[in-house]
């Protein structure tokens, strides 16, 4: 399979403190114009983007990473190149969600109040400041109050979904998800699709059931997943007709693995999703 050079350094997935990032949106503008990225996404869990000037170079789409529901298990959808006053289904949607993730907060601080861990809900929120309350907002709450070693450790021995249950999300199902950044006239890609430990079978009707909802787009290069990974998702996406998409699910935290800007390359036969902007 040829490997080609992004044509531009892009990264169409990064998170900042409006959901579960560590670093402010004109910070971390100001990080990926430093390391070369030209065509930026900030794509922040059910948050409507807000509006970002360009600085030097980089260009700064708005995005949005939606949580959703596929036959009980829980995806995400981005939302790319979304103009910066959202409007209708998906500012609607967008507040529904996050009434979602303030019930699923009380829920998860409840499960750990119940395995002796008391003080959960106020200690995630004072981390989350302003942003929307996520999980790991919590992982970090145990990490401070020494429950867990990292927000890895966190996550495995606390916030699982096989610990927290089906109680833990709530979300929208997918088609909804889709519709809303479509009707919004944004580009609806399918997020790390190797990071749901699918069999190859159930990933292809993932990505079937996406592009029938009206997705066009699925993330063949993120962050530092394998070639393998890479060449996987490449014929999933020639299979399925959709268009590549590239980011690093950056979060800036510590414990984060993906460095902003990493994606890998795009094998040169796929559509770039950004190619038609």
């Amino acid at each position: 399979m040829a490997l080609a050079s992004l044509p531009m350094r892009v990264d169409l997935h990064a998170h900042t403190t409006a959901s579960d990032g560590m670093l402010d949106p004109a910070i971390l503008c100001e990080r990926a114009a430093a390391v070369g990225i030209e065509l930026f996404c900030i794509t922040d869990h059910d948050t409507l983007p807000a509006p970002l000037a360009p600085v030097g170079t980089l260009r700064v789409l708005g995005g949005i990473e939606l949580s959703a529901l596929w036959n009980g298990r829980v995806v995400h959808v981005l939302g790319l190149n979304l103009s910066n006053a959202p409007h209708g289904a998906l500012a609607e949607g967008v507040l529904a969600q996050r009434l979602r993730r303030a019930e699923r907060g009380h829920f998860i601080a409840e499960r750990l109040r119940k395995r002796g861990v008391e003080g959960a809900y106020e200690g995630a929120c004072s981390i989350a400041g302003n942003g929307v309350l996520g999980r790991p907002h919590f992982a970090r709450f145990l990490v401070q109050r020494g429950a867990a070693r990292t927000v890895e450790d966190a996550f495995r021995r606390w916030l699982s979904d096989a610990l927290l249950g089906s109680g833990a999300s709530a979300w929208t199902d997918l088609a909804s998800a889709v519709r809303w950044i479509v009707d919004d006239h944004g580009t609806a890609a399918l997020a790390h699709p190797a990071k749901y430990h699918l069999t190859h079978t159930r990933l292809r009707e993932l990505v079937q059931a996406f592009k029938d909802a009206g997705g066009t787009a699925l993330e063949v290069a993120c962050g530092s997943q394998t070639p393998t990974t890479t060449r996987d998702l490449a014929d999933l996406c020639r299979r399925y007709e959709l268009a590549a998409s590239a980011g690093s699910d950056y979060h800036g935290g510590p414990d984060d693995h993906a460095r902003l800007g990493q994606t890998g390359a795009l094998p040169s036969d796929l559509v770039p999703v950004w190619s038609g902007w």
